[in-house]
């Protein structure tokens, strides 16, 4: 039986299985199997060498987004409408069938966009090109789901199970559980919080089915059993991801007042060009990028070329500005003035852990470099030979 059939068995039974009280621990037991099986049918099959053939796209630009969806939902022509960038669109579906970048100069800053082949249900399980459409995003900053408005509401859901199957957590944090493995001692299991839906014997079945045995789990929150199943696979990734409602010239005033009002929701035409720039300003602010502009000392700001920080790609401290211009700069730094939205006044005299937000200006001073011995009386070192036998004898007085 291949890995596929066993999934499909374990989701059968879970199915068949009632959820109560005395069933909890037995289905934690086929969740942490579902997840072994799917971890497995991700990985490359043994005895193969190098790497997978997968979609090459050098990373490019300050910010990385990928779009996802079914096919002939308009990904190609909002890729064009953005970027400039042509991608094939036609009326018959893969049309695309490899990934086309382009890039949009935004706010001073280039974001590449990548135009993915349509993935189809089942894609997780490696039907069409699910796999490497699937890789590629992962690899992205932010998700954009372009959905087909005049369709029905399943689509979302069918691309959402989709990309949780593979290890995708879109507009999900992070749970706040501590595991840790351990070589002696068993299992420590302790919580800060009350605990409703994982209690200790549930979380022992799981790490045994791990064959984990000796480990520290601690709970900070009231987690599920997804959480803790997720904590321990480790290889889960949290995005961020804008659902994009296209062809909305075909609907409705009702429907699209409807589809605009949902959390993290864009509705647009490409057809007709309707809300592109809420579409760029949406997806700008998901982003979350910071830009910093550097000043001299003595010198105007320069305001052509900033140097821009994000959260997902390093921090957005003052360290991490400097670190970006040149490693060895955090070294010399002595104190750094900040102009903007997070200084007090102006300038403020700053350290490396000061954080930065957007159109910041800052000017870094530099330690200066210590002259050797000191000036007049503040000498800190003599010419003078330490022992007295090196000391040079003064020649003698003249009769």
């Amino acid at each position: 039986m291949g890995i596929i059939e066993k999934i499909k068995e374990i989701e059968a039974e879970m199915a068949r299985t009632q959820k109560n009280k005395a069933t909890e621990y037995h289905l934690g037991q086929l969740k942490a199997k579902i997840a072994k099986l799917r971890t497995q049918l991700l990985e490359p099959p043994k005895g193969s060498s190098g790497a997978g053939e997968g979609f090459e796209v050098t990373k490019f630009g300050h910010g990385r987004v990928a779009l996802i969806g079914f096919p002939s939902v308009g990904k190609s022509t909002l890729l064009t409408l953005l970027t400039g960038t042509h991608s094939e669109a036609a009326s018959y579906e893969f049309t695309t069938l490899t990934c086309i970048p382009g890039i949009i100069n935004y706010n001073d800053t280039k974001i590449q966009l990548l135009d993915l082949p349509g993935i189809i249900e089942g894609a997780s399980q490696g039907k069409g090109r699910g796999r490497q459409v699937i890789a590629v995003a992962k690899s992205s900053d932010i998700v954009l789901m372009i959905l087909d408005a005049s369709k029905s509401e399943g689509h979302r859901q069918i691309l959402t199970s989709e990309l949780e199957a593979v290890g995708l957590r879109l507009n999900k944090r992070p749970p706040q559980i501590y595991f840790k493995k351990k070589k002696t001692g068993g299992i420590s299991f302790n919580s800060t919080c009350a605990l409703t839906q994982v209690d200790e014997k549930l979380c022992y079945q799981i790490l045994h089915e791990y064959k984990i045995h000796n480990a520290e789990v601690l709970f900070r929150e009231d987690a599920s059993v997804d959480d803790l199943i997720d904590v321990i696979e480790g290889n889960r990734k949290y995005m961020k991801c804008v659902y994009v409602y296209n062809k909305i010239d075909v609907i409705g005033i009702d429907d699209v007042d409807r589809l605009a009002r949902q959390p993290n929701s864009v509705v647009i035409s490409c057809n007709l060009k309707l809300n592109l720039d809420r579409l760029l300003a949406r997806m700008w602010e998901e982003m979350g990028l910071v830009r910093v502009y550097t000043k001299p000392q003595g010198q105007q700001p320069d305001f052509s070329d900033p140097v821009v920080l994000s959260t997902d790609r390093g921090g957005c401290t003052v360290e991490d500005f400097c670190n970006h211009i040149h490693r060895s700069l955090v070294k010399d730094v002595k104190y750094v003035l900040v102009w903007g939205l997070s200084s007090r006044h102006y300038p403020q005299h700053c350290g490396l852990s000061h954080p930065l937000h957007d159109e910041d200006v800052v000017q870094i001073v530099k330690k200066k470099e210590k002259e050797e011995g000191g000036r007049g009386r503040f000498k800190s070192h003599s010419n003078a030979p330490a022992r007295i036998s090196d000391r040079e004898k003064k020649a003698p007085l003249k009769q």
